[in-house]
């Protein structure tokens, strides 16, 4: 007895062959291509509309291993879909330091049945020295002079024929280093014979240009020496004479221009205010011409504390100003004077000319302004002392 075949429902189509008409749900025809059948085990192929893939969480879906992505030379392999990256297991996350894996090892692989290698010994660390060798010093650059005649603290480059030769001639002056050329040494014979106070040492000018700077007369002599003191103010006040009070004269040429003409109109000392105002240098003895060692210099920390103080004493202060009348030695012949001379450009403080007891001007015929402050204490003291 023949079987029959087995019926069909209505509508379906048999085995092998491909549907006809429209796709449902698209109103788009089906492809002409031939339907190649797929081998059991390929996934099927993405879905070319959204709108019909399969959602990846439904019921049955068993997700494939994920596939290694391609290496960018391999440019034959197809680009995986987004279907295929959204199915599968995510890979595991690598280690955030790659530093924490140690080295891997050098020992050969296990053999089964037989026993395991001993390791390699770790090499012994070199061993510390307990003292560590002290570092080889730099060799020293040699040494550089300034060439501006810069001296140990508390002393002085003394410089110049006539300051050395006086500076030699005071008893006050405390000397270290005497250096001579050899036509310095004959000339400062002429001016002080010896014996000298201490043995000099011949040298060469360029030796002297090296020490206190190429721009320098020093007329091939140069003496190291401490710096004076200054004596006290009651022995100072004893010497006849005026006295001359500098309000901040920073220039040490006009100071020792100033120094040069006290020394030649008799003044008892000289007083300049503890700043701003010049050390005593070789520049300032240089221009005093050997007066330093013959003029006190005293420095005071508060002017017109000083100028009390000589009001006190029995002195009678006039401060040289453009603005004062014509200063007369006459009517002053009979008081002792203490002579107040300003600062190069500003002239006297407001303070120090309120301090004084008159202001006073030279007279200038030419119509001159001012003199330097060195040629204006020069005129003033003229007519201080002339009859």
């Amino acid at each position: 007895m023949r079987s029959k075949p087995p019926t069909q429902p209505p509508g379906a189509r048999p085995p092998g062959t491909r549907p006809t008409g429209d796709r449902p749900n698209t109103g788009r025809p089906y492809p002409d291509r031939p339907q190649t059948p797929r081998p059991s085990g390929d996934r099927p192929a993405a879905p070319r509309d959204g709108r019909d893939a399969k959602p990846p969480g439904r019921a049955g879906f068993t997700p494939r291993q994920a596939t290694p992505a391609p290496s960018a030379r391999d440019e034959t392999r197809p680009k995986p879909t987004a279907r295929d990256r959204n199915s599968g297991p995510r890979p595991s996350r690598p280690p955030e330091r790659s530093e924490q894996r140690g080295p891997r090892s050098s020992a050969p692989a296990r053999v089964l049945g037989q026993p395991a290698p001993a390791p390699a010994p770790a090499p012994l660390p070199e061993p510390r020295p307990i003292l560590r060798a002290p570092e080889q010093p730099a060799a020293p650059a040699p040494a550089r002079t300034s060439g501006r005649g810069e001296a140990p603290r508390g002393s002085v480059w003394l410089h110049g024929t006539h300051a050395v030769a006086a500076a030699l001639a005071n008893p006050n002056r405390r000397l270290k280093r005497l250096l001579l050329t050899e036509e310095a040494e004959a000339a400062l014979l002429e001016r002080t014979p010896q014996p000298w106070p201490l043995v000099p040492e011949r040298t060469q000018r360029a030796k002297l240009d090296t020490l206190l700077g190429r721009d320098t007369v020093h007329q091939g002599v140069a003496l190291l020496a401490d710096l004076l003191s200054p004596p006290p103010l009651a022995t100072v006040l004893e010497r006849p004479g005026p006295v001359l009070v500098l309000d901040q004269v920073t220039d040490p040429r006009n100071v020792g221009a100033v120094l040069r003409s006290a020394a030649a109109f008799g003044v008892a000392a000289v007083f300049m205010q503890e700043r701003n105002s010049p050390d005593e240098t070789g520049v300032l003895a240089k221009a005093a011409s050997g007066a330093l060692e013959t003029v006190p210099l005293l420095r005071a920390v508060n002017l017109a504390r000083t100028l009390a103080v000589l009001k006190a004493a029995g002195f009678w202060v006039v401060g040289l100003d453009a603005g004062g009348a014509t200063l007369r030695g006459g009517p002053l012949r009979e008081r002792r004077v203490a002579l107040v001379l300003g600062a190069e450009g500003s002239g006297l403080r407001r303070l120090t000319r309120e301090t004084c007891d008159e202001l006073a001007g030279l007279a200038m015929p030419g119509g001159m302004e001012s003199l330097n402050v060195s040629a204006a204490a020069t005129v003033a003291l003229y007519e201080l002392v002339r009859e």
